[in-house]
């Protein structure tokens, strides 16, 4: 499964299997339709309408919190934490994101992470967060998929604890690095920080 993930840089994915599925399209330099996108929150660099336009064809369904739909010229089923739904025969769950120390992304806005399972494994795709209380209460995570970089979202350091939480049974993918803030030292950092607990897969961008 791990093959199946692929990294734009900063926090944006491909995940492909029985979907092809994006997670936060940014700056996406060869586009493939899109069976499902999945947008965190409202941010130019996770809800970007060009990049997400590039990908949507006739089928593709976008799923996203309710301040993206206004910025998108196609139909959006909008999500807030704690959902639970089935699109394009992917079972999604969304879970809260959002700042402790910060301001940047307020609890208040019920901007989203993600767990999707694809080809049987449940996928935890964080969004921008810190580390919150919500997380210990994820369940059966294979791969975890967190920011590392600080600044707007949480630091490595915090990061690894929350691994440590979750502890996710294949893998831990560290994203939000190396475009607009934060570099791969943060991602290295946190794969020293948790070696010898779980797999780190510090991916290169495609």
């Amino acid at each position: 499964m791990l093959e199946n993930i692929h990294w734009f840089g900063h926090a944006s994915f491909k995940i492909t299997g029985e979907k092809t599925i994006y997670i936060d399209p940014y700056e996406i330099k060869k586009p493939t339709p899109a069976d499902l996108i999945l947008i965190t929150h409202e941010h130019f660099d996770h809800c970007s309408p060009a990049d997400i336009q590039k990908l949507t064809g006739s089928s593709t369904v976008i799923v996203a919190t309710s301040d993206c739909a206004s910025k998108l010229k196609a139909k959006v089923k909008t999500v807030s934490p704690g959902q639970t739904l089935n699109v394009s025969g992917i079972n999604i769950e969304t879970v809260a994101a959002y700042n402790t120390n910060k301001q940047f992304h307020p609890k208040a806005k019920n901007w989203v992470g993600y767990i999707l399972t694809v080809n049987g494994m449940r996928i935890y795709v964080a969004g921008d967060t810190d580390h919150i209380p919500e997380m210990k209460n994820l369940k059966d995570i294979d791969i975890a998929i967190v920011p590392v970089s600080g600044t707007y979202v949480m630091t490595a350091e915090e990061a690894i604890k929350v691994v440590m939480d979750i502890k996710p049974k294949v893998a831990a993918i560290p994203m939000h690095y190396g475009t607009i803030v934060g570099t791969r030292a943060d991602a290295e950092r946190f794969a020293k920080g948790l070696e010898g607990t779980v797999r780190i897969l510090i991916l290169d961008a495609e």
